[in-house]
């Protein structure tokens, strides 16, 4: 497994540089609904990197991220309240956020399910969901989905297709953009 405590610099400053210019653009669309002040985690959060992209969109959003690595967390700006924590118990009362954030990080999640569980719990009616991910009916999407399974990483990676099929399972209306071999799927909760 990787020991991600020990990689928070090389995520910090080399991890921005792979989100593509339409990932951005596409969180930004994402952001736009969402009421002033509106609080949003970024899960599996690493060094609060989704959160300092929709920063950029929207500087008026409330901004918490959970990340089971403390090393990768103290990287996190300033207006990034952060929780060392893991998606499948998150720390906090039912119906706290309005959105959720998931970049690149669904596929380290040990129990999907019970991951979404806690998402639809911690997600107010109407709550947003956006997940950035690989595609792995793409052949890089296959290699990376290989070598972090290599690495001991649980290697949760979908299809886009099927992830829609599973948060539609937990009562999200979902639409997915195909960027190549990434993938955002943008989903509305309703509870």
């Amino acid at each position: 497994m990787i020991n991600f405590n020990h990689l928070g610099w090389i995520f910090k400053y080399l991890g921005p540089l792979i989100y593509p210019d339409t990932i951005r653009e596409s969180l930004c669309s994402f952001l736009i609904p969402l009421s002033k002040s509106a609080s949003v985690l970024d899960l599996g959060a690493g060094t609060g990197i989704m959160s300092e992209f929709a920063y950029a969109c929207r500087e008026d959003l409330q901004f918490t991220a959970v990340d089971p690595a403390e090393g990768m967390l103290k990287f996190s700006a300033e207006y990034v309240q952060t929780h060392k924590g893991n998606a499948e118990a998150l720390p906090f009362d039912t119906s706290s956020f309005e959105a959720i954030l998931i970049g690149e990080a669904l596929h380290h999640f040990q129990d999907v399910d019970r991951s979404l569980e806690e998402m639809v719990r911690v997600l107010n009616n109407e709550g947003r969901l956006f997940i950035y991910d690989f595609d792995t009916s793409t052949f890089i999407g296959k290699i990376l989905c290989r070598i972090e399974k290599i690495l001991g990483e649980p290697g949760n990676f979908f299809v886009p297709q099927d992830l829609q099929v599973k948060l539609e399972s937990y009562c999200f209306c979902c639409s997915v953009t195909n960027h190549g071999w990434r993938y955002t799927v943008d989903a509305l909760l309703v509870k």
